[in-house]
């Protein structure tokens, strides 16, 4: 797999259009990173670490719905392995006025734009949501 986050994202917009309450998707810590941002910005309901049948570790993803409605509407991948997207603290782009969050991949760690501008820190935007 070329790209693991670009794959995850994919799974939890396939799982919202279909009305699913939990994806699992192979785990990494990377995605375990972007997951824990998710679920403190209000995104998704939490995650779990287990195995599948074959013993391989996974993150099962609980989803949130607001009314029938998925809570994520929308989710894009903007630093992806063939284009790196990198940004300094002054250029993290706010998603729909600052409604939406973008997810950074910074030196201290992976977090949301406004954490990234409080700590005055810039890095690899991995995604926007909102």
């Amino acid at each position: 797999m070329n790209d693991p986050i670009g794959d995850m994202l994919t799974r939890i917009r396939n799982s919202q259009l279909r009305g699913k309450s939990t994806v699992s998707t192979p785990a990494s810590k990377l995605r375990a990173w972007v997951l824990d941002v998710l679920a403190d910005e209000g995104y998704i309901r939490g995650y779990e670490k287990g195995t599948d049948a074959n013993g391989h570790p996974t993150l099962e993803i609980s989803l949130k719905y607001y009314e029938g409605t998925p809570v994520i509407r929308e989710l894009k991948r903007v630093s992806t392995p063939g284009r790196r997207v990198y940004m300094g603290v002054k250029d993290v782009p706010q998603v729909r006025q600052g409604l939406g969050v973008s997810i950074v991949s910074t030196s201290k760690g992976v977090m949301s734009d406004a954490n990234a501008r409080s700590q005055n820190v810039g890095g690899e935007v991995l995604c926007t949501v909102f």
